[in-house]
């Protein structure tokens, strides 16, 4: 997968901050997801066209960790940004702590691209939330990939 170099969203995160984030979404991040947001912070993929459930969807933008959100003209794409306006209708469980869907792209139309620890916890799949289809509690979420590999490898151009 390649990404718009001039896309990517600074200042990038550290290993720190990323361990900050694990803890705080209970959850520990696939490498390859790591590897990735450490050096492509909420860039822009050059093949931004998937499939997903016989549907085809359209990366906006990968979203970014950042710090300080307030102050950047991008936070609005910061993952806990994401999280605290549609947290509870990603998950069922409402005594959930942490997540079991994690936002990591905003697709056209308002949906997300995201990554499901609900079933494993160590070895997340990836697939799309549906914002027009889910409600508080009454998550919509169509499984695509079995792994961020399998799904970044499906954007190569």
């Amino acid at each position: 997968m390649k990404i718009e170099e001039s896309s990517i969203v600074l200042p990038l995160p550290t290993e720190a901050v990323i361990d900050i984030e694990e803890s705080y979404w209970k959850v520990k991040l696939p490498v390859e997801y790591r590897k990735f947001i450490l050096k492509y912070n909420g860039g822009i993929p050059t093949t931004n066209v998937f499939s997903c459930n016989a549907h085809e969807y359209v990366i906006e933008r990968f979203l970014c960790i950042l710090e300080d959100s307030e102050h950047n003209e991008l936070g609005m794409y910061d993952i806990d940004v994401v999280l605290a306006q549609i947290e509870e209708r990603l998950t069922d469980n409402e005594d959930l702590i942490g997540v079991d869907l994690l936002p990591i792209a905003s697709l056209f139309g308002g949906d997300f691209l995201c990554l499901n620890f609900k079933n494993d916890k160590n070895y997340p799949t990836v697939g799309v939330w549906k914002h027009d289809e889910s409600y508080e509690l009454e998550p919509i979420f169509f499984e695509g990939f079995t792994s961020f590999k399998e799904f970044s490898e499906s954007l190569v151009e």
